[in-house]
């Protein structure tokens, strides 16, 4: 019987931080050894973390990488490791064809997997179909590969590939598949949104069934920015069936001793043989690897399967690993938020607790003249309930300096936004200030249906370093908070700030809904329109009033230049603003 034991190790690495990188993946190969595994499988560009952007167009930057890739082969005895890293030179057998024109010091770039055995690279694939949508840019700085690697360790082929070329039914797989491969081994960088795990585990079996093989996905986990990895790495088998799967949102070593026999009698059975040309074959680079003497007793591993997390679970645990790797990766200890008594500002505060620790959270509450009693008493439960220091610095004296000065030149008009803004103008110094004074970076607090028709101030509530749940509509927010509260022995989140009706407090009994449709109404517009891009005529078709479609997307296409100059939030939905959405600010076209 042909037994492979596959370790993947779903690692969080950090873009740039080469050196700090390589001592992660050594470390993580000496615990693959101890476990007696034959082949470690490393996440994509794990050398360099994802995406290492225009990182790549600095020369040393390149080198810095190749070097780390060595010192890492040193590493490697007693068991094979693949290792995502970025190639330079020539993209293997067969020449790359692309209108990619990106070089370093006259050199191609390639997104590479490297396969290191006994102290050294002895293979490099480079990867086939490079993604250049949503959040992916990988045409702007690499070429395509166009062969394949096909390794012989223990009796048993296995091929390499890294993440988009599995998606792809025009993609390597079927060739590997040809060329005998009975494992490949797929190195991913995906992130998260909702419904992506669904989504990947469809598309892996569908890959493996067609092709008859077991195929092994192993998954970056952690934060980069706007982007959170949710590692979730598995194995599915030839009839593509989920064998294995890590771990989510959380680093994960993945042991799982696959029994290769179980492929050529599934082929056998269906009669499956795929064509195998000349030209495919001069594309393949067979490497034969002589396998180190395993333990003289090693019982069988059994896989684990995790769970999948529920959607409004996967969210949440998205955002807490998001503001956790932001301020570990960014050198940051301690938060600011400005807590209003409100619903957003709430979800924000709790999220950074789950994240950082009550320690290192601080809330500042800043009421003005039109900010209620009930708002203050909910500032003051939140932040015993969760356990944070909050401090009160009211704004009243400093806004109405502001009206005095401006008494002059606003002299005969009536009181409206301007006046409003100046509130949440005033709060944005105080935290900014804070932030300067004592170092803590501040969280924004604004969702994504108000990021969406604009409704916030710039240079007020949009001022910051990091907003949190600027990719959750307002109706996850209340979805997001109720889940939070059944975790516990008692609800973190106020019953009476779920309940009250959410208002700006910046007039006398203001309500969102003075200034927008109702958030159940609005938001799925928004996911009409942000995110499938649908016009106004087949959202109107789906149900909703003209008018009010109409209204939302003039404020949406009107905001863009807000959303510009916000900072960068968590991306959790399938269109995130940000890098997913990339929309002229000078823009004549209309949705009419």
């Amino acid at each position: 019987m042909r037994i492979l034991r596959i370790a993947m190790a779903q690692i969080d690495p950090t873009v740039g931080d080469i050196s700090g990188n390589m001592r992660l993946v050594k470390a993580w190969i000496k615990e693959a050894r101890k476990a007696g595994a034959d082949l470690v499988v490393f996440p994509e560009l794990t050398v360099t973390g994802y995406p290492p952007e225009d990182l790549l167009l600095k020369p040393r930057f390149v080198s810095d990488n190749r070097r780390a890739l060595d010192e890492i082969a040193k590493e490697c005895t007693g068991l094979v490791a693949v290792i995502g890293y970025v190639g330079q030179g020539s993209g293997g057998k067969g020449k790359s064809q692309t209108a990619c024109t990106a070089t370093v010091a006259g050199h191609e770039l390639f997104n590479a997997a490297a396969v290191v055995a006994g102290r050294r690279v002895i293979a490099r694939y480079s990867k086939w179909i490079l993604p250049n949508y949503g959040v992916f840019d990988e045409s702007r700085y690499f070429h395509p590969g166009r062969h394949v690697v096909l390794m012989t360790l223990r009796g048993v082929a296995v091929a390499v590939s890294i993440c988009e070329d599995i998606w792809s039914p025009d993609g390597p797989t079927s060739m590997q598949a040809a060329a005998g491969a009975e494992v490949i081994v797929n190195i991913n960088a995906s992130p998260f949104h909702i419904g992506k795990s669904r989504a990947r585990e469809q598309v892996l079996a569908t890959r493996a069934r067609e092709n008859g093989i077991i195929l092994t996905y192993t998954n970056m986990v952690g934060g980069q920015d706007e982007l959170v990895f949710d590692g979730n790495s598995m194995i599915v088998n030839q009839t593509g069936d989920v064998i294995a799967r890590g771990k989510e949102f959380s680093e994960d070593l993945i042991l799982a001793d696959l029994s290769v026999d179980a492929v050529a009698r599934t082929r056998m059975v269906q009669g499956r043989r795929k064509r195998f040309t000349a030209a495919m074959a001069a594309a393949v680079e067979r490497v034969t690897i002589k396998s180190p003497a395993r333990p003289a007793k090693r019982s069988h591993m059994v896989p684990s399967l995790e769970a999948l997390l529920g959607d409004s679970d996967a969210v949440y645990r998205a955002l807490v690993l998001g503001v956790q790797d932001y301020m570990r990766k960014n050198g940051f200890r301690k938060v600011a938020i400005g807590l209003s008594g409100g619903i957003d500002s709430a979800l924000t505060a709790v999220v950074a607790v789950d994240a950082l620790g009550p320690d290192n959270v601080l809330g500042i509450f800043m009421p003005s003249p039109y900010t209620s009693a009930e708002s203050a008493e909910d500032v003051e439960e939140l932040s015993h309930r969760i356990g944070i220091e909050y401090r009160t610095i009211p704004i009243t004296p400093t806004f109405e300096s502001y009206r005095t000065a401006l008494a002059p030149t606003f002299h005969g008009k009536a009181v409206d936004t301007a006046e409003e803004n100046l509130q949440a103008r005033i709060r944005g110094n105080i935290l900014m200030a804070y932030s300067n004074k004592f170092g803590h970076l501040v969280l924004t607090t604004g969702n994504k249906s108000e990021m969406s028709v604009g409704y916030a101030t710039l240079y007020g509530d949009m001022a910051g370093g990091f907003a949190v749940i600027k990719d959750v509509p307002k109706t996850m927010v209340y979805e997001l908070s109720r889940l939070r509260n059944l975790r516990g022995r008692t609800h973190v989140i106020p019953k009476r700030i779920l309940d009250r009706p959410p208002s700006a407090e910046l007039r006398p009994n203001q309500k969102d809904e003075d200034s927008l449709p109702a958030y159940a109404v609005l938001d799925p517009i928004l996911q009409f329109y942000v995110e499938e891009n649908r016009s106004i005529e087949e959202i109107v078709d789906a149900g909703f009033d003209r008018a009010t479609v109409a209204r939302v997307v003039a404020m949406v296409d009107g905001s863009e230049f807000k959303r510009r100059q916000a900072p960068i939030g968590i991306k959790v939905t399938h269109r995130a603003f940000g890098k997913d959405c990339r929309m002229p600010i000078t823009n004549g076209y209309r949705n009419s």
